[in-house]
């Protein structure tokens, strides 16, 4: 990273500067405690409420995908170059930089899945 306003030493580790227009809006930059009980900003993210310490072959991986689980100004996500470029210098990013051009990934969307007696849905046209 190079030298400039994006590397403040007052930014905790996992901030970055936002410009102006990426920072109205954004909610406290104080740690909160999501509904799963686990404070989210203080960068341990562990409780023994979590899902991550209560994990099993019945978990369903989506619990750990939300909001509720991103702190607004501190997440380690805001590090990435892509999103750097986008928050602290307003550079949009590519389309379609994560699809695989020689790859349909809806190829049999669908289809019946074998062994089930459920109702195939139809992907969106």
């Amino acid at each position: 990273m190079g030298k400039g306003k994006e590397d403040d030493p007052s930014l905790d580790p996992f901030e970055i500067s936002f410009l102006p227009e990426f920072k109205e809006g954004r909610g406290s930059r104080e740690p909160f405690v999501n509904e799963y009980g686990v404070v989210i900003g203080d960068h341990e993210y562990d409780s023994p409420d979590s899902p991550l310490n209560q994990w099993s072959a019945e978990t369903d991986p989506a619990i750990m995908a939300g909001d509720q689980w991103v702190h607004p100004f501190k997440d380690v996500g805001f590090q990435t170059a892509e999103n750097r470029d986008y928050f602290e210098r307003g550079i949009t990013p590519q389309a379609g930089i994560f699809m695989h051009p020689d790859k349909n990934s809806a190829y049999h969307a669908g289809d019946p899945i074998p062994g089930s007696d459920e109702t195939p849905q139809k992907q969106p046209e």
